[in-house]
């Protein structure tokens, strides 16, 4: 199963990073733009709530079901499951300058042709895209980090 591992500093509490990446609204801000989560009811990040995330491609909009398999303060992993198959594991580890960020993506792609697809034309992508996310976070937590005065 491959795994994608990144990581970022970011001058601001635990607690600012890991509203971040739990709060639909502030997600929506540093999440890539062709990717939109959408809750299944009510957005909630409990163990067992269930969302999905749609990549606008137009006509064919792949989408990942997901499901929150681990929550604790800092720490949350979604389970998904679709064309990919795996989990996105977001971690907060705060330390002497803020927090650091871990984003921990493991993933099966059952159908081969849509892995060899993935192998030559995505992966890259993915792991340029997953750094700007962290980019895009730092900015974003940092920026209620402030706002909190924490």
């Amino acid at each position: 199963m491959p795994v994608f591992e990144q990581s970022i500093q970011i001058r601001a509490s635990a607690t600012a990073v890991d509203k971040c990446i739990t709060d639909l609204e502030l997600m929506q801000r540093w999440l890539n733009p062709i990717l939109k989560c959408e809750p299944k009811g009510l957005w909630q990040t409990s163990v067992g709530s269930k969302s999905k995330f749609i990549i606008q491609i137009p006509v064919i909009k792949p989408t990942l079901n997901n499901v929150v398999i681990a929550r604790e303060p800092g720490l949350i992993i979604w389970g998904f499951d679709g064309f990919f198959k795996g989990s996105d594991r977001w971690e907060c580890q705060p330390n002497e300058r803020g927090t650091v960020l871990i984003n921990q993506f493991n993933f099966n792609i059952p159908n081969r042709l849509i892995a060899w697809g993935f192998d030559r034309f995505a992966a890259k992508w993915t792991k340029v895209d997953m750094e700007a996310q962290l980019r895009r976070i730092k900015i974003v937590a940092e920026e209620l980090h402030h706002s909190f005065g924490d």
